[in-house]
């Protein structure tokens, strides 16, 4: 399993038609083969900015599949005019995971996981 992860800066102005937008979006990579699962979060501190976790089955699956596919370039129109800056994407290997759910356990130094 590979996670794409990628912080979304959005303008804090166009943050419903962003959300909007990508509701619409969603049922697009949803659809592509390799596609496990999805989140998209809000941060508390800094509400322009959301974080986007994607799962695939391999990396492959979302450079090449997704990002060489028709419904990448809807996706592109749909969302890529809200970020400023462009973001980055990068893609993880999970090391330790939660048994239950396959989503890795927040870890922070010195402090128990509260689950």
């Amino acid at each position: 399993m590979i996670v794409e992860h990628a912080l979304l800066p959005v303008r804090p102005e166009l943050a419903a038609d962003f959300e909007a937008a990508f509701t619409e979006a969603r049922p697009l990579i949803a659809s592509m083969p390799g596609f496990r699962s999805l989140s998209l979060s809000r941060c508390v501190e800094t509400p322009g900015t959301y974080l986007l976790l994607v799962e695939w089955e391999r990396i492959g699956d979302h450079v090449d599949g997704f990002r060489g596919s028709p419904e990448y370039l809807r996706w592109k129109a749909l969302l890529h005019h809200f970020y400023e800056p462009f973001p980055v994407v990068q893609h993880f290997e999970p090391v330790l995971t939660d048994s239950t759910s396959g989503v890795p356990p927040a870890v922070t130094a010195g402090v128990p996981n509260s689950q």
